[in-house]
């Protein structure tokens, strides 16, 4: 399999190569509620659906839209991924995780992934933005598993510092420049399709988890594997099974990613601009 795996992730690297002019620094992943905004405010190279692209998984999920952005924002080469395949869709985690690995290739070094989470922390409420400084991973796969060859020269990537601490400095200095209370901790993936339940929920807490979700961790674990520079953002969109008044549902995570759109999409834009501007020094 790992034979296959890395010849499907050349091919999607040698589409890239024949329809993208500027090779993208940055790769940004938008989660649920998130997936079109961001595209708004770029000079847009290349838009182009998932389904169109070679070896490239798309979901059903709504709220993602499912198409790939290349151009041009705050003066920063970008690639924008507008939704994400799940895991628990059905998706081998090697299919789900195979964009990261061939945009990587491709030329993005960081990675800025985005998810709505629910708020474990009884702090935490829906609207909140939480820098991920570390994560759990509780969904029973390892998206390396099986990968070969693909890095022979990091089988076993440390994950002792999965999100760059650099960036988590800039993400601060840009939260406090646009009046945004940031939210600091850890992020614990599940399987899902089915959301947690209240003793689940109990049980992640005493473990120091903050937010939970079903993506997010796949994709980070993948970057670390290519040593790229890894930023994540949970937006909090409900809280968790034990703080909940009621039942949680999709809609209504949809609903209140819709209302923290613009304060995260200027966010990310704020942080994309000073990585380029740490990048290209005056």
């Amino acid at each position: 399999m790992s034979t296959s795996y890395a010849n499907r992730i050349k091919e999607t690297v040698e589409f890239f190569k024949s329809k993208v002019k500027d090779t993208p620094s940055i790769l940004a992943i938008l989660g649920s509620g998130l997936s079109s905004a961001l595209a708004d405010g770029m000079t847009v190279e290349l838009n182009i659906p998932y389904a169109d692209i070679p070896n490239f998984p798309h979901s059903n999920v709504e709220g993602h839209a499912e198409r790939m952005i290349f151009g041009t924002l705050k003066g920063v080469k970008v690639a924008v991924m507008q939704g994400r395949a799940h895991y628990y869709e059905g998706f081998d985690i090697l299919d789900a995780t195979l964009p990261i690995h061939a945009l990587h290739i491709f030329g993005c070094k960081t990675l800025i992934v985005t998810n709505a989470a629910g708020g474990i922390n009884a702090a935490f409420v829906p609207g909140d933005i939480m820098l991920m400084n570390d994560h759990i991973n509780f969904m029973g796969v390892n998206p390396l598993r099986g990968v070969g060859n693909v890095n022979p020269k990091n089988v076993f990537p440390d994950m002792t510092n999965a999100y760059s601490k650099t960036l988590q400095q800039m993400a601060t200095d840009v939260a406090k420049q646009l009046d945004i209370a940031l939210k600091n901790g850890v992020y614990i993936a599940l399987s899902g399709p089915s959301y947690e339940t209240r003793a689940e929920v109990r049980a992640f807490r005493q473990w120091g988890a903050d937010a939970v979700g079903m993506s997010t961790v796949p994709e980070v674990i993948v970057a670390n594997y290519h040593k790229m520079q890894v930023l994540g953002l949970s937006c909090i969109a409900n809280q968790a099974a034990d703080l909940h008044p009621g039942g949680m549902s999709h809609a209504e995570v949809l609903k209140a990613m819709e209302g923290v759109q613009p304060k995260v999409v200027s966010f990310i834009a704020g942080v994309i601009e000073r990585i380029g501007n740490a990048s290209n020094p005056a």
